[in-house]
């Protein structure tokens, strides 16, 4: 018999932390940028209160004397161990809108994985090849029939969904390491007036018409014109939350062994708060850094519109748009 299984979101929920609250029925990333009188520095101060204060509280999680288990996918765990459960296989079908993290990210990404794998050994790491950001959730946990027909109804504007930063780019800036009691991930705040670093885009970069570029147009428009773009095309989007969060998966936990002592958890947050002070006294706003703090995104691809069992960066492209 098969072993019961539950959602890490069912225990360790990703709540929104940025106070906004949302009528029913509405853009949530409209309502979000209207909160914000449509500033960036406003925005981004948002986006700022809800990863500090999230991790402000995962660090209490971890160092209380109340402090019980980590939350381990179960998932993941049997994907990782096939012999745990011969035969399982994850059937948790999705449709998602993934921003792919150009290679000066990937580099930064690699680098901060490999600080924390020296803390934590048998953590398990998100290959770098599947590496996302999640612009859009559209639909989860479907079966492929529901998630076939969602791509149905929206095959019309995938085209344009797809290649849509190619024309409307956002800016990502300021990365730090977020984490909770399941996974941690690297997170970015929308751009608000900080020096440009990225490469330059590729040549040749044509556009049939204005690029809308510069930090009013933050990622938050961005999310906001894609959820837009969706329901447009006759599809309902139904996600599991929309917070103010900009977030690559790193990794997540796969064993308590680790972290089952408060010595032990405490040099796991000793190591984050290492790499977070490491990121942003050396990283952000850096010109001659080794490694790049910022992401516009669209860069080198455009938006990939991804189905199947999405879950630690599976699945299939149904399309990807251009990059620029």
């Amino acid at each position: 018999m098969g072993s019961v299984m539950y959602s890490t979101d069912a225990k360790n929920k990703l709540e929104d932390l940025s106070g906004i609250v949302l009528k029913p029925g509405e853009n949530p990333y409209e309502a979000f940028i209207r909160a914000c009188n449509n500033k960036p520095q406003e925005i981004q101060a948002l986006y700022h209160a809800h990863r500090t204060k999230r991790n402000a509280l995962q660090k209490e999680k971890f160092l209380s004397p109340d402090y019980k288990e980590l939350v381990i996918d179960q998932c993941l765990l049997r994907l990782e161990n096939p012999g745990m459960e011969p035969g399982f296989v994850d059937e948790r079908n999705c449709l998602t809108v993934w921003a792919r993290p150009p290679i000066h990210v990937i580099e930064l990404a690699a680098q901060i994985q490999a600080r924390l794998q020296q803390a934590s050994p048998k953590i398990w790491l998100m290959p770098t090849h599947r590496m996302h950001l999640t612009t859009l959730e559209v639909a989860f946990s479907k079966t492929p029939p529901e998630i076939g027909s969602l791509v149905s109804t929206l095959r019309p504007a995938i085209p344009s969904i797809a290649s849509y930063t190619h024309a409307h780019r956002s800016r990502l800036v300021k990365p730090m390491v977020s984490y909770d009691l399941s996974a941690f991930a690297l997170s970015f705040l929308p751009a608000s007036g900080e020096n440009i670093l990225s490469p330059a885009p590729v040549t040749p970069d044509v556009s049939s018409g204005a690029v809308i570029q510069g930090d009013d147009y933050t990622y938050h428009h961005l999310r906001q014109d894609i959820f837009d773009k969706v329901k447009d095309a006759g599809v309902e989007v139904g996600s599991r939350y929309q917070v103010p969060s900009a977030h690559i998966t790193l990794g997540r936990y796969l064993t308590d062994e680790e972290h089952d002592t408060p010595g032990k958890r405490e040099k796991w947050v000793k190591a984050i708060d290492d790499i977070n002070s490491w990121l942003e006294n050396e990283v952000w706003d850096q010109k001659d850094a080794q490694f790049i703090g910022e992401w516009i995104v669209g860069q080198e691809k455009g938006l990939d519109i991804r189905n199947g069992t999405l879950w630690y960066g599976h699945g299939r492209t149904v399309l990807l748009g251009e990059g620029f």
